[in-house]
């Protein structure tokens, strides 16, 4: 039966790998607002006979950044030093950011002194048993990949269901009695960033379809006044994070621009307020129209906007895998970035100075 289990798991592996090498050519419509999407279709199965070097998920990793999940912050302060600044979250833990450098670019999730999730993205962060920047046939042919996978926790038992999309793009990987969320960068074919997270942390956040059985793990939901700040970090994270990304393209750095910001921020509540998802407001115009309403000085300007992701880091590595948004992301001409956030819709504004 074991032996069953494994061929069944690697003709699934393969079958994937070809369901990529299609989906590099299936590009959205570049019109259309990204949105996050859980929709769970059935699985797909292919031959390969490559059965080896595969994880054994079954066990946590010895080493790399994964072993600090469920320690004490201060293990991780002492290997990494303090973090640059700290940020509220809507999820109940605090994100530590550690965002010196490019190529060490790391956010920590500390909730009660202890290490609940940490979402890598720097190339020079070991994240055993992956690494940044890996193929994505190195990934398929070396984990053991579930459609779906159960998580009993206190009084409840979820089930998260994984779309054809999610192993694309986002698949959950158990690693022992943590997890992680591998985010694949389909142009390049390489692991973009990870997510590890513990059980509880994956279940408040819900990226996939969940169907659960017993109790719902619920958040508090923030103030106003904690919202204010958590939409204030957010659109940081995602400037800091869309410097990472250019810099991984030898691409130049964009300098914050809070003019620009502000635009943003006000289209995000727009759309809010309003319920609409355009770049076109249906009393403030378009990005052109707005920016000009605010006195902008710029010579060309591109937008991304965005709603349903869970924070920043995800809603980056959303726009990194759609084709328009991606260029408006590395557009190497643009020199100056805003952004804004309202609760879970996002808004980049980019220009280039006249």
């Amino acid at each position: 039966m074991v032996l069953l289990r494994i061929l069944f798991r690697v003709l699934f592996i393969s079958a994937i790998i070809f369901i990529i090498s299609i989906y590099y050519y299936s590009e959205p419509d570049n019109s259309e607002v990204l949105q996050d999407y859980n929709f769970t279709n059935p699985p797909k199965v292919g031959i390969d006979d490559n059965i080896d070097n595969i994880h054994d998920n079954s066990k946590r990793p010895e080493e790399g950044l994964s072993i600090y999940i469920g320690k004490s912050i201060n293990s991780l302060v002492k290997d990494y030093g303090e973090p640059d600044r700290k940020d509220p979250t809507a999820y109940g833990y605090e994100w530590w950011v550690f965002n010196g450098l490019a190529d060490t670019y790391m956010q920590v999730g500390v909730q009660n002194d202890l290490v609940v999730t940490v979402y890598v993205i720097g190339g020079s962060l070991n994240v055993a048993p992956y690494k940044i920047g890996q193929t994505i046939e190195e990934i398929y042919r070396s984990t053991l990949l579930d459609t779906e996978i159960t998580i009993a926790l206190d009084n409840g038992t979820y089930r998260f269901e994984l779309s054809e999309e999610d192993l694309n793009i986002r698949p959950l990987v158990q690693l022992g009695d943590i997890y992680v969320q591998l985010s694949l960068d389909k142009y390049t074919g390489t692991l973009s960033s990870v997510r590890f997270v513990d059980k509880k942390t994956l279940i408040i956040q819900s990226p996939y379809e969940m169907p659960f059985r017993g109790e719902l793990v619920e958040n508090s939901t923030p103030s106003e006044e904690e919202w204010t700040e958590i939409e204030q970090v957010t659109a940081r994270q995602i400037f800091d994070i869309t410097n990472v990304i250019r810099n991984r393209f030898e691409l130049n750095q964009l300098s914050w621009d809070e003019q620009v910001a502000d635009v943003a921020y006000e289209h995000s509540k727009d759309m809010f307020d309003n319920d609409y998802f355009s770049h076109t407001s249906p009393e403030h115009g378009d990005l052109s129209a707005r920016l000009n309403a605010s006195n902008v000085d710029f010579q060309t300007a591109g937008e991304n906007i965005a709603f349903g992701y869970v924070d920043g880091p995800a809603v980056v590595e959303g726009w990194l895998n759609s084709e328009g948004h991606r260029t408006a992301m590395l557009e190497e001409d643009f020199t100056h970035l805003g952004v804004g956030v309202f609760e879970n819709y996002y808004t980049q504004n980019f220009i280039t100075v006249k």
